[in-house]
């Protein structure tokens, strides 16, 4: 009988510790939340060219640059993963999302989309 109760103890110890290894696993892939607050200090790359009703680039050719306040916040992540990983591209673009961390990429997507 003691055998038996070993070996339930044993099997459930070991349940527990696969179910809090995959939890783990599961957070650490989990994609970062963004924080509004700690956006408020990263935002001044962005604003002089999206901050600006109208604004135009002329590098590399004249374009209309996009105002991202109120935009999804899901697109506004894809775009600067896009960016820092090259499936888009524009020299200024790029070398912002290349310095972001995702968590900083997370907090200026949830910046600007609560903005109206």
């Amino acid at each position: 009988m003691k055998l038996r109760f070993s070996l339930k103890y044993t099997v459930s110890l070991l349940t527990l510790a696969t179910c809090a290894i995959a939890g783990q696993a599961a957070a650490a892939d989990a994609a970062p939340v963004g924080n509004v607050q700690n956006a408020r200090d990263k935002v001044s790359m962005c604003i002089g060219c999206h901050g600006i009703e109208g604004y135009k680039a002329t590098f590399p050719e004249l374009y209309h640059v996009p105002m991202i306040a109120g935009q999804n916040a899901k697109y506004i992540e894809t775009a600067l993963n896009e960016y820092k990983k090259g499936a888009r591209s524009h020299p200024t673009m790029d070398a912002i999302a290349g310095s972001l961390s995702d968590q900083d990429i997370a907090d200026l997507a949830a910046y600007y989309s609560n903005l109206k």
